[in-house]
């Protein structure tokens, strides 16, 4: 597969000063690389579960990182809004199920942690947001619809937590 980068705002350029790059994760109207992963749950979660409805992917670095905490915190009190529009919550990185159990517990998240760790990052290359210098998930986000086309996609800048704004923003597009 082609990789597909884009500078990051307020990079260095032509100075001599490294530039910064962040990939260009899939863009609307893509078909949605099918996968099955290992969840906090202890079951399998495949994208094909939830053909029909809308689903969200969330890919994050790490459990128990700070950005990441409060991202799925947020995602887990607006939940019911997510629900309104019929989607499904996602969340993957490349810890293993076990972190991601305790993660979820910690949180008291509602919704399933997929662990894209066998072989680390298989299923965020396949949208191309692995981040292959630090071997963890770019912080990514995905918005698919019931025929498994991803309508919306969005990576943030390191460190930056997303927000709700623009999943919301695109369940409304699709409805």
């Amino acid at each position: 597969m082609k990789r597909l980068f884009r500078k990051k705002a307020g990079d260095k350029g032509e100075d001599g000063g490294e530039t910064a790059v962040l990939p260009t994760p899939l863009p609307p109207g893509t078909p949605a690389p099918k996968f099955s992963l290992a969840s906090n749950t202890g079951q399998t979660i495949s994208l094909d579960d939830y053909r029909g409805q809308p689903v969200i992917l969330a890919f994050y670095p790490a459990d128990n990182s700070p950005v990441c905490s409060s991202q799925l915190a947020l995602y887990n009190e607006v939940l019911p809004l997510f629900k309104e529009h019929n989607a499904k919550l996602l969340a993957i990185s490349t810890d293993s199920p076990t972190s991601h159990q305790t993660f979820s517990q910690n949180l008291s998240l509602s919704f399933p942690l997929l662990a894209d760790s066998d072989p680390a990052g298989a299923v965020a290359r396949s949208f191309n947001v692995y981040d292959e210098t630090h071997q963890i998930c770019e912080r990514a986000l995905f918005v698919i619809d019931g025929a498994g086309t991803i309508r919306w996609s969005h990576i943030s800048p390191k460190g930056v937590n997303p927000g709700a704004n623009g999943i919301l923003n695109a369940l409304e597009s699709i409805d």
